[in-house]
């Protein structure tokens, strides 16, 4: 609101103070992030306070893990925090026009409301029991229904996917190499150094492809000729996937304190260079990257979202004052699955969202394991002592501050070798 605000004086040829500054994306995302840390770490209080006044406390379930009973009463539903310090410095300072920021601030929107009612539905079942003299234990079949929230994780893919399908405001183009461009090909031309480019529009859907000299790949290379009409089915499928597979990782990931928050802000430092690189021409021609126009604004979206998470971490390193629930663990994961997307890096998830990925991958060979060993030998086996990962590692011995500061040391190393694959083909 703030950047269209002196938009309107500028048209209006006024002169004010410091509005010049606001053209430059590189001010309000330094903006953005002081911003974000501010309403996380001082409105925050506030807000944990008042769940603690209104006795919205996590329940524990009896795992026999370390300092587990410690966190009974821990407020929740802390992932409001995260939301408010993402979404204000974006509504404050980027250019609302743009579609990926108008498709960012609805999708954190769209999970933030899953995850409250999914939390909502969990306390409400707790005061339910308390009530009615019930000894309430936290289990499976509390809060939304599993089936809802894979839905609704659907229809936001679908939403997302439709739209860098088929907005006329979403393209992405590459340099032209060659002697005359394709006749029916969008170009622009560009005066980089004294020398003429030419950029030409990349046929979609197309994603960055990484360790490979051309860099970029073509969803319809998928299928054969005679069926790459349907590429946008494809498409869909794929980035639906990723939504509900990112968004769940990170809320697996939401097991101890710290875990989840900080290798959220590590993976959003990593798309805000992506975004920042392939949104500025001269980056993108230098590092030969996709040039993805009005991208740089969604650079503003992810500094807030860092800073929200760096905010948010005062309060939820060990010993966490507060827990994001799945109002923010769903809608962390859930916007990191879009921006990246957004920027055509896709293929790059299983590296910066590595523990993610181990964290999915503990639970799914965990439990199939258990039941390919009951149905073998009539009793379940187990591959981790306790599963996702990072419980395996508390069961050993560890403590948890230990382990959450090696997973983000893993989280760190995995970042730095997604942005090195920009040049490593």
């Amino acid at each position: 609101m703030l950047y269209h605000l002196f938009e309107w004086f500028k048209l209006e040829g006024w002169k004010v103070p410091g509005g010049a500054l606001f053209q430059f994306i590189t001010f309000r995302v330094l903006l953005a992030i002081l911003l974000s840390l501010i309403i996380t770490s001082v409105y925050g209080k506030r807000l944990i306070n008042f769940l603690r006044n209104k006795q919205v406390g996590e329940t524990v379930r009896d795992l026999g893990l370390a300092g587990e009973q410690q966190k009974k009463g821990t407020p929740t539903m802390g992932g409001f925090i995260i939301i408010l310090g993402i979404l204000i410095p974006t509504l404050l300072l980027a250019n609302l026009d743009k579609a990926y920021v108008r498709l960012m601030i609805l999708s954190t929107v769209w999970l933030g409301i899953i995850g409250f009612v999914d939390d909502y539905l969990k306390l409400r079942s707790k005061r339910i029991a308390q009530q009615q003299g019930i000894n309430y234990k936290k289990g499976d079949k509390d809060g939304l229904a599993g089936w809802f929230k894979i839905l609704g994780q659907v229809g936001l893919g679908l939403i997302i996917g439709l739209t860098l399908l088929f907005n006329d405001n979403v393209k992405a183009y590459r340099e032209f190499t060659g002697t005359t461009p394709p006749v029916n090909a969008k170009t622009i031309k560009v005066d980089l150094d004294g020398k003429e480019r030419v950029f030409v529009e990349a046929d979609y859907p197309v994603t960055t492809i990484p360790f490979v000299k051309s860099h970029e790949f073509n969803y319809s290379k998928l299928l054969p000729k005679s069926l790459r009409e349907y590429t946008w089915v494809v498409y869909l499928l794929v980035t639906i996937f990723i939504v509900t597979a990112v968004s769940n990782g990170a809320n697996i990931t939401d097991g101890i304190d710290g875990l989840a928050t900080g290798t959220s802000a590590l993976i959003g430092v990593c798309l805000g260079i992506f975004a920042y690189a392939s949104g500025n021409l001269r980056l993108a021609d230098y590092l030969n990257i996709m040039y993805i126009p009005n991208l740089g604004e969604l650079s503003i979206f992810i500094a807030a979202m860092v800073g929200a998470c760096i905010g948010f971490l005062w309060y939820n390193a060990y010993p966490a004052q507060v827990f994001m629930g799945d109002t923010g663990s769903l809608t962390l994961g859930g916007i990191i699955a879009a921006m990246a997307l957004m920027v055509r890096k896709e293929l790059l998830i299983p590296i910066f969202c590595g523990v993610f990925l181990v964290e999915n991958l503990s639970v799914m060979i965990q439990v199939s394991y258990f039941k390919y060993t009951r149905r073998k030998y009539g009793e379940g086996r187990r591959v981790f002592l306790m599963s996702p990962l990072h419980h395996h590692y508390q069961k050993l011995g560890y403590h948890e501050s230990k382990i959450v500061t090696r997973f983000w040391i893993v989280s760190v190393l995995l970042v730095v070798f997604a942005i090195v694959t920009l040049k490593i083909r």
